[in-house]
């Protein structure tokens, strides 16, 4: 894939779509990036957008993209609303750096990453997991292990949802899954090819949906990822990251999701210190957005490019169809026939 760059020696101007949670975070990495200047803030309820900011406040993103014609937009807005959103932008000749998951289905996943090649833009989501120094060291201590065998993650937190997340039928798999089956792909280096999964709600669950699934992953290279977890799990809780272990030819590795590895028959790789972690700021989006406008200023792919990041998606997506059908389900693969 190839992307038009942005090669004027001028700061690179952003806009975000969404003023919640999310979107007031990616707002504090723009205004601290040097290379980028925040010009307009988008949310259908423009009022949310913070006045202290001194940034304009739109009511739609086509008319903020029309007024002010940014260089990129980060997209901060629900799942439901990402193939929507991204569309409207890269339509517009406008590249996009989105939040995850970057779409509700495949389809329209893979509709959004074909209209960023028709376009010429960049597409990237932000898979902020994967820039943790804990996941790092990880994923280079497995790399040590030679051919992986079996690869699996829990997650457990009993987590009192946001609003949109309690109206999911299954929320574990369409929202949080994402950062998981995403570490898993880095952590390997393989691509799903079919998935079992059961996703189920618990009877002393607070919430409505399935909060709760298992899912059996075969990968290339003859892997097997498995996955457990809840949102719905009181007490001794994983870390957000999940806890892990992986099984070589050489040995095995485990990761807290934290700052400890331990390793037998490899030595695990040690933390190197993040810098941005030391001020309070979500983890790892100021090193989403380094690499998405180092991406756009050289042409290099990042990290979480949409082809690639469409194979996470698909683990995403076939994991609920089977919890759906009750079957092993055949993960796609963009592009093929």
């Amino acid at each position: 894939m190839t992307f038009d760059t942005v090669t004027e020696d001028r700061p690179l101007r952003a806009v975000i779509a969404g003023a919640g949670f999310i979107g007031r975070q990616w707002a504090t990495e723009l205004l601290l990036h040097p290379d980028v200047s925040l010009v307009g803030w988008a949310d259908i309820d423009p009022s949310k957008v913070p006045s202290g900011r001194g940034v304009p406040a739109f009511g739609s993103v086509a008319e903020m993209v029309e007024a002010v014609r940014p260089d990129f937009l980060v997209n901060g807005t629900v799942p439901a609303a990402h193939h929507e959103v991204t569309l409207a932008t890269l339509e517009r000749g406008v590249s996009v750096l989105s939040e995850k998951p970057m779409a509700v289905t495949f389809e329209e996943g893979a509709d959004m990453v074909a209209a960023a090649d028709r376009a010429r833009r960049l597409f990237m989501v932000s898979q902020n997991r994967r820039y943790l120094p804990g996941l790092v060291a990880y994923r280079r201590t497995v790399a040590a292990l030679g051919q992986l065998a079996i690869l699996t993650s829990e997650f457990y937190i009993p987590y009192k949802s946001v609003k949109f997340l309690e109206d999911l039928p299954h929320p574990l798999i369409q929202d949080m899954a994402i950062h998981l089956f995403d570490a898993a792909r880095a952590i390997s280096g393989a691509d799903p090819l079919s998935v079992y999964c059961e996703s189920f709600r618990p009877a002393a669950s607070w919430y409505t949906g399935a909060c709760s699934a298992t899912a059996i992953f075969e990968m290339t290279g003859g892997l097997r990822y498995v996955f457990s977890g809840s949102w719905s799990a009181p007490g001794l809780q994983t870390s957000w990251t999940g806890s892990w272990r992986a099984i070589g030819a050489r040995g095995t590795a485990v990761w807290d999701g934290g700052s400890v590895i331990g390793a037998e028959g490899v030595t695990p790789v040690e933390l190197e210190p993040d810098p941005h972690q030391a001020r309070d700021r979500f983890p790892g989006l100021a090193w989403a957005l380094e690499e998405f406008v180092g991406a756009l200023r050289t042409g290099r792919p990042p990290q979480g490019e949409g082809h690639d990041n469409l194979a996470s998606l698909a683990m995403v997506t076939s994991a609920l169809e089977s919890a759906l059908r009750g079957e092993r389900i055949k993960c796609p693969l963009y592009g093929a026939t």
